[in-house]
């Protein structure tokens, strides 16, 4: 007999729960749980009155000794700036236990805590309400009782809001009280073949790459090797001439827009050094100009040496803990993670989100399914090993605060802690340099669709919901979804904040990295260019033509990109396909673009690692002509994947040189960064 089967009038036990948690105050013998008058709500009707007299939380909690005076105080300091429930600020401050919290609210709303684990819901209540609604109130509804169905809520005080809401067939719901994070697992437990299945066709078709048909990607790269042999067949002058013309014309489209972003990032710090920078914006206590809460996503996969030191960087963000909800995803059959996480001990504000298994493995898929989970009105994204500036969820929400509603998504800015490994990590420093502070920003002030990287970006939770999250087969889901918003109205815009990450510094995990974003790359203009008429309409003429020059011109930069070395011969005074065939005009103005080109990728690698703690990597700037080759191989892999292994995910290894991370802080942040104060103080 569970503790709703029994008759009105007899007291109550309590129910059966694991561990030490203590019994939750029962409700009196005729009291409104369990005397059948409880209002009974239905959609659109005036939700049911709280019963006069209720103790307040925190006296309960006073009363029972789980709390100190001091600790209360605290809390309710903080919530007059924080828009957080006085027991979430308890909790995530480590204030309070789950248990002691938990029993109070019960004891505040006359019902009990039940064991989802010991005693799990009828899943039959839980189809007819619905998982996503479920889900999305971090409710289930447990048992039918008596003609009346018992709702268990983590957040006891919205029950008659939730219960205003509920179908035909949940009227007369009864209280219960149980943790979100036990009313999350029992639902997933129960439905979790649906969750993954709708995490991984969140997309629309027209514009997933779920859709995507190797064959006939196959089938297209035949044609066009064919027509290029050809070509070259009929005649091998005219065939190298035709490749060497398309590779010279994305040379120099990549580098007419290198250039004009490089003039806009000059033209901004001109005037930004005229004025002083704008603080980050501190709320106060006004109820109206409270924080919300922000949503961070943290795939993580296979990251032995990574996941217990990311925890310790996170502790550093300064946004207060009741309001930040750190999510690590992690698959279900990734045991190496979850050991590592368990042996780190989450604090309360940080949890743990199991992904089940489904027919792709990806990090858009994992992000799908944890949305649902979130609690943000803000969702942001890190990577394993990132390390994000103490202030940045300050500055991010200050910027949403200030931009407009169309302003969807905000991308920061990416560095790495570890540019002095090697060689190939000090090119890599200055190529994110060049792209993140020159021209991603370049991008957004020519009101072109900007690429999204797939970390450091945040999103208007409202945006992201009604874009159907990220395409769970794309293997460059950020760049794909850029695309998305754009098409949908939304902007993109960059912000002055710095996460710090590890370069990539072996070379032939960094081909695998590259051909997976190229592989990307190449699927996401195929999935939007299926309807280019339908493309140009969404995105007009301005924004469609700036597609055509990103992903074209980049993918044909790498793929061409042998044609163009081929030119070294001449100066070498070896033999060269069109040598006497070419007049002496035409070469001389290809080696004019081809010198002009290097010298504006010199100059703008410079302008871009020009900061006090990046000038020593100004030498090594020339040597980038030797590093973008690796692209070259990059390319190929990613390209054959395309019909081999179109969804396959090459993961990037992380930790083997992260050892370096504190001195490198240190040394571009100052020591503040390195270990800042746990939150900023909360406003009297």
């Amino acid at each position: 007999m569970t503790v709703f089967q029994r008759q009105a009038g007899e007291e109550p036990s309590a129910p059966s729960v694991p561990g030490p948690r203590a019994p939750a105050a029962q409700p009196a013998p005729g009291s409104d749980l369990w005397s059948g008058h409880q209002p009974a709500p239905q959609p659109r009707h005036p939700a049911p009155q709280r019963p006069p007299g209720r103790k307040p939380l925190g006296q309960i909690l006073l009363d029972r000794g789980a709390i100190t005076t001091g600790a209360l105080g605290d809390a309710l300091a903080r919530q007059a700036g924080e828009n957080a429930r006085l027991g979430d600020i308890l909790l995530a401050n480590g204030l309070v236990s789950s248990r002691d919290l938990h029993a109070a609210l019960a004891e505040r709303h006359r019902t009990v805590v039940v064991d989802l684990q010991r005693d799990p819901p009828d899943v039959r209540l839980v189809d007819d309400l619905g998982v996503d609604f479920c889900i999305r109130h971090a409710i289930v509804p447990w048992k039918r009782v008596g003609g009346a169905i018992v709702l268990i809520c983590s957040h006891p005080d919205e029950f008659p809001k939730i219960a205003a809401t509920l179908p035909e067939g949940f009227r007369h719901p009864r209280l219960a009280v149980a943790p979100e994070a036990d009313i999350q697992a029992a639902l997933v437990s129960m439905r979790h073949r649906a969750l993954a299945r709708r995490a991984e066709n969140r997309v629309d078709d027209a514009v997933s790459c779920r859709t995507w048909e190797a064959r006939a990607a196959g089938r297209l790269g035949i044609g066009l090797i064919l027509f290029v042999v050809a070509l070259f067949v009929l005649s091998p002058i005219l065939g190298f001439a035709v490749l060497t013309g398309w590779a010279v014309l994305t040379l120099v489209i990549n580098s007419a827009v290198k250039l004009i972003a490089a003039a806009i990032h000059l033209h901004r710090r001109q005037r930004v050094g005229r004025r002083t920078p704008d603080p980050v914006a501190i709320d106060t206590g006004d109820p109206a100009q409270r924080l919300p809460t922000v949503s961070i996503l943290v795939p993580l996969y296979k990251e032995r040496e990574i996941a217990g030191r990311l925890i310790k960087r996170l502790e550093k963000l300064e946004y207060p803990r009741s309001i930040l909800d750190i999510c690590l995803v992690v698959e279900e059959d990734d045991t190496l993670t979850q050991n590592t996480l368990a042996r780190a001990k989450l604090p309360p504000w940080m949890r743990q989100i199991i992904v089940p298994r489904g027919t792709v493995r990806t990090k858009p898929r994992a992000m799908n399914f944890a949305l649902d989970f979130c609690r943000g009105s803000i969702i942001g994204i890190y990577d394993a090993e990132d390390a994000p500036e103490p202030d940045q969820i300050h500055k991010i929400v200050a910027r949403f605060r200030a931009a407009g509603p169309w302003v969807a998504c905000l991308q920061g800015v990416l560095d790495f802690y570890n540019p002095r490994t090697n060689w190939l990590s000090r090119c890599f420093t200055v190529e994110y340099a060049t792209w993140f502070r020159i021209v991603l920003p370049g991008l957004e002030r020519m009101g072109f669709a900007v690429p999204l990287g797939g970390t450091t970006v945040f999103f208007r939770r409202a945006a992201l919901e009604a874009l159907g999250g990220w395409d769970a087969h794309n293997v460059t889901e950020d760049a794909d979804l850029g695309i998305r918003l754009a098409r949908r109205g939304f902007r993109t815009e960059l912000i002055e904040t710095v996460t710090f990450e590890e370069a990539n510094c072996h070379w032939w995990p960094w081909v695998k990295q590259r051909s997976r974003w190229i592989k990307g790359y190449a699927m996401t203009y195929g999935v939007h260019m299926r309807r280019p008429a339908r493309l140009l309409s969404d995105m007009g003429w301005w924004r469609f033509t700036g597609v055509q020059f990103l992903f074209l011109g980049t993918l044909g930069q790498f793929i061409l990109a042998p044609f163009l070395w081929s030119f070294w011969l001449l100066p070498l005074s070896l033999p060269h396909p069109l040598d006497g065939i070419m007049p002496m005009a035409l070469i001389v103005v290809l080696g004019a673009t081809f010198l002009a080109s290097e010298v504006l990728t010199i100059t703008v690698g410079v302008l871009a690692v020009s900061t006090r703690e990046r000038k020593f990597l100004r030498p090594w700037v020339p040597t980038l002509h030797f590093y973008y080759p690796l692209a070259s191989i990059a390319a190929a892999k990613g390209l054959v994947e395309l019909v081999a292994r179109p969804f396959f995910w090459d993961k990037t290894r992380h930790g083997t040189h992260d050892d370096t991370i504190r001195d490198t802080l240190r040394q571009v942040s100052g020591p503040e960064v390195a270990s800042p104060p746990a939150e900023r103080p909360v406003p009297a």
